[in-house]
């Protein structure tokens, strides 16, 4: 049975999205384009950089745009590239995409068992268009090719008139609930929850869901984590189209790791240097184990469902993937060097940023002055 070495979120930098869901962190900050980026890489390179040798062993990967993430072509050649290295990956999409789903399904069948959609259930959005037929035969389609997959929705107050419909669509056609996320407000600093509700009415009204994955999110959020944690090590972020790498998502040791592929990799562990204010996808990155001394549920327990009909969500393979910690794999260690890298760097970074703010500064004040001229 393989063990996961190393998970790594994949983010794909497009905007460009098929539906207009008002809670999307894109509609927040305004940022809706059609325009899908140049991949400027292909798909044998990535393949290379990202090869089973290089990153120590089988590594799970995350996929998801920051629109639509199966608009690109590159998304699909991309995966696998991934999946032919003997990697497992889970893609983010909202499921409407039949094409690409119909690519999937002429991937061998050894990749599709390594292959997982999370597929956002954007209520709304299908009762707008009337698109619940195409959705729902997408989904029979990831079934009919035996890959995995997950449905869950985003919660909003927008949507709570609709909770009683939606659990009636959802029980017959997918003969189970789906999962339930937790929604921040990424327009302000500390993300908070994006609901008008108290904290208390919001698990009242989300909690009915049985989900474990909110009942788990909730518990969490907001919480600033101080224990070592090996993210940058264990776990990172990548930007799929330019590689750069990060430890995580607020923190400033980085490097692009595609364009010596030949090179091994350096791996600095975050330690006690997180920046975030909470962990942001606490449900993957503290159930994979990057910070092992903290109990939390398998990652499997957050994503699977079992049906009316006694089938699950997940398939055997992808299920016993998401059912270890990554401190089975790897040794837990706490260098020195560490601390000292991330010192440095966030020397730099802070540096950096305070040059950053001034030169916008200066800009405003040049433009304003030539304006009154």
């Amino acid at each position: 049975m393989d063990k996961m070495k190393r998970f790594i979120d994949c983010g794909v930098s497009t905007f460009a999205c098929n539906l207009r869901c008002h809670y999307c962190y894109v509609a927040q900050n305004f940022l809706f384009t059609q325009k899908v980026p140049k991949f400027k890489y292909s798909a044998e390179h990535i393949g290379k950089a990202l090869s089973k040798e290089r990153l120590g062993g089988v590594c799970m990967f995350n996929i998801c745009a920051t629109g639509e993430t199966l608009i690109p072509q590159e998304v699909i050649d991309y995966t696998r590239a991934i999946l032919a290295e003997g990697h497992y990956v889970m893609i983010v999409t909202n499921g409407m995409l039949k094409k690409r789903f119909e690519e999937f399904a002429e991937f061998p069948e050894d990749y599709h068992k390594r292959l997982f959609f999370k597929i956002s259930y954007h209520y709304l959005e299908l009762k707008r268009l009337n698109k619940f037929d195409l959705f729902f035969s997408n989904v029979d389609l990831i079934k009919k090719m035996k890959a995995s997959f997950t449905i869950e929705v985003t919660p909003s107050d927008e949507l709570i008139p609709y909770i009683d419909e939606m659990k009636k669509v959802s029980l017959e056609h997918l003969g189970a609930l789906p999962h339930i996320t937790v929604a921040r407000d990424e327009s302000k600093p500390d993300y908070p929850l994006l609901t008008k509700l108290s904290k208390e009415d919001y698990i009242k009204t989300w909690g009915q869901f049985d989900s474990m994955m909110f009942d788990f999110k909730i518990k969490v959020f907001g919480q600033k984590r101080k224990e070592y944690c090996y993210a940058g090590n264990w776990t990172w972020t990548l930007n799929l189209i330019t590689g750069t790498m990060k430890q995580c998502y607020k923190t400033n040791f980085f490097a692009n790791i595609y364009k010596h592929p030949n090179k091994p990799l350096k791996f600095v562990n975050i330690g006690h240097g997180c920046k975030a204010p909470h962990c942001h996808n606490a449900h993957a990155f503290l159930c994979f184990g990057a910070i092992p001394e903290l109990e939390t549920p398998y990652y499997y327990e957050l994503r699977n469902r079992v049906c009316a009909d006694g089938s699950e969500w997940l398939q055997p393979e992808m299920k016993a993937f998401m059912s270890c910690k990554l401190n089975e794999v790897n040794e837990e260690k706490h260098p020195k060097k560490d601390v000292f890298i991330n010192w440095i760097y966030s020397g730099i970074y802070n540096v950096a940023m305070t040059a950053r703010t001034l030169l916008k500064k200066v800009d405003k004040k040049y433009k304003a002055n030539e304006v009154h001229k």
